[in-house]
């Protein structure tokens, strides 16, 4: 082994150290600042061994990144869900469908459920103490709650995410609590991180971007340890966007049909749909993939419209109105916007610009790079909109893996900042304005310095003029 060999595992090694250090800490209620810290020491560590992975010789790098992948993803089961509660609403709803029941039916505290809950779940008397325990109706003197966050609403999950829940269920042993989802997001993980080095191999593109994403914080603690079904989508998005670079128009259509399964996963996939279309001038090269997409997630959708009584997009209005997406004066969102612009015009002028870089994207994109479209579309509705869950980045990072251009990372980072940091400071309207400020400005100057780097290569590569001589 070489001395830069070594240095890349010796960095690598210390970021899965300060991983796990920052998840066994259940710090999200009692000590976000210190929490902050630590996820800081985490990113640090994590562009300190991407830094070292450059130096890497060619030859151990793909070994090197897939053996650092499976340590990261690890390190996100060292210990139960730590800042989000989501998972346990998966959990739910996987149980309510082995029963045979749809979950769009009913919510979680509906008493004609109460002979499918699990202690673990909804706990009683004293375990009902804590910030992260939702007490429901209960008869007599013991308290009842539960671990799921809003459970008197139903399911906003759509049906790809919750036929993965029913698979998890299903394949769990008896009293497997949190675990089988963790252990099945970590498999998903690594899917994305094989993925993304086969992608970049067929492209004839350094197998080292795939760490973007193989050794990501984010991933671990978002996509492991909290098991947020983002992760899912993130697959399907990455090999649907791999099969829509291909030119041929099958393979265009298959992407399509994956694009649509990542739609019907989390929803939010469907932003990287500009980026398939990227370059595209013929009609039926955007039939070839948007026909799909909508047939796969309507298809997908039928089953549960004809087991269910009630709607299948069951709080998804109510989710986007309490998250403050309606209502710009509400909550943390359209951060960067409200500074500059009155708060009734934030979603107007969001609409506006996000419309212009759709364009560009579709007229002056590259077909045969299609995620490279996708990431300015996400990266800068992500900009705009800051969203306060670190959880939704993760889509980016995968983008990011396949690009290249790392600077967008900084979203990512800002994402957690809110979350946490948020919290700290008892603002997160503060912290997200400063957070995706700083991110916006990491993108803005990386992205001058580069063109103006291609630049200054374009002109040096023209060839020289011969001098005039005299005959």
């Amino acid at each position: 082994m070489n001395l830069r060999t070594a240095l890349g595992l010796s960095a690598l090694a210390a970021l899965v150290a300060a991983l796990v250090w920052t998840i066994r800490r259940d710090g999200y209620f009692t000590d976000p600042a210190g929490l902050s810290w630590r996820y800081a020491a985490c990113w640090a560590l994590f562009a300190v061994a991407v830094l070292a992975l450059r130096r890497v010789p060619a030859a151990v790098v793909v070994p090197l990144v897939l053996a650092g992948a499976v340590a990261v993803t690890a390190t996100g089961l060292v210990a139960a869900p730590r800042t989000s509660t989501d998972s346990y609403r998966y959990a739910w709803d996987g149980r309510v469908q082995s029963d045979g029941i749809s979950p769009y039916d009913h919510a979680p505290q509906d008493p004609a459920l109460a002979r499918l809950r699990d202690p673990w779940l909804f706990p009683t008397g004293a375990a009902c103490t804590g910030p992260d325990r939702a007490r429901i109706p209960y008869a007599g003197d013991t308290p009842h709650c539960t671990r799921i966050n809003r459970p008197a609403v139903h399911t906003i999950y759509p049906p790809v995410a919750e036929a993965y829940f029913l698979a998890v269920d299903r394949l769990s042993p008896e009293g497997a609590r949190h675990k089988p989802l963790q252990i099945g997001a970590g498999v998903l993980s690594l899917g994305v991180s094989g993925a993304l080095l086969l992608i970049l191999r067929r492209r004839g593109t350094d197998p080292r971007r795939a760490a973007y994403w193989a050794w990501c914080p984010a991933v671990p603690i978002e996509a492991v340890n909290n098991a947020h079904v983002d992760v899912l989508g993130v697959l399907l998005a990455v090999a649907g966007l791999g099969l829509v670079a291909a030119e041929r128009l099958g393979r265009r259509a298959a992407g399509g049909l994956v694009l649509g399964a990542a739609v019907a996963t989390k929803l939010m996939p469907a932003i990287v749909l500009p980026g398939a279309l990227s370059g595209v001038r013929r009609v039926r090269d955007a039939v070839a993939v948007l026909l799909p997409a909508a047939a796969f997630t309507a298809l997908a959708y039928l089953p549960y419209v004809l087991l269910s009584r009630g709607s299948v997009f069951g709080y998804l209005g109510g989710y986007v109105e309490e998250e403050g997406y309606e209502d710009a004066s509400a909550g943390s969102r359209y951060a960067l916007l409200r500074l500059v612009l009155p708060d009734d015009w934030a979603l107007p002028v969001l609409i506006a610009v996000m419309a212009g870089v759709c364009g560009y994207v579709l007229w002056r994109g590259d077909p045969r790079r299609p995620w490279s479209g996708a990431l300015l579309v996400t990266g800068w509705a992500f900009a705009l909109l800051t969203p306060g869950y670190s959880w939704y980045a993760l889509l980016l990072i995968a983008l990011v893996a396949l690009d290249g251009r790392w600077e967008w990372l900084g979203i990512a980072v800002a994402g957690p900042a809110v979350y946490v940091t948020g919290q700290v400071f008892g603002s997160r309207e503060a912290v997200s304005a400063t957070a995706y400020g700083l991110a916006v400005l990491l993108v803005l100057v990386v992205s001058a310095v580069r063109r103006r780097g291609l630049g200054t290569a374009d002109r040096s590569c023209r060839p020289v003029r011969a001098a005039r001589t005299d005959a």
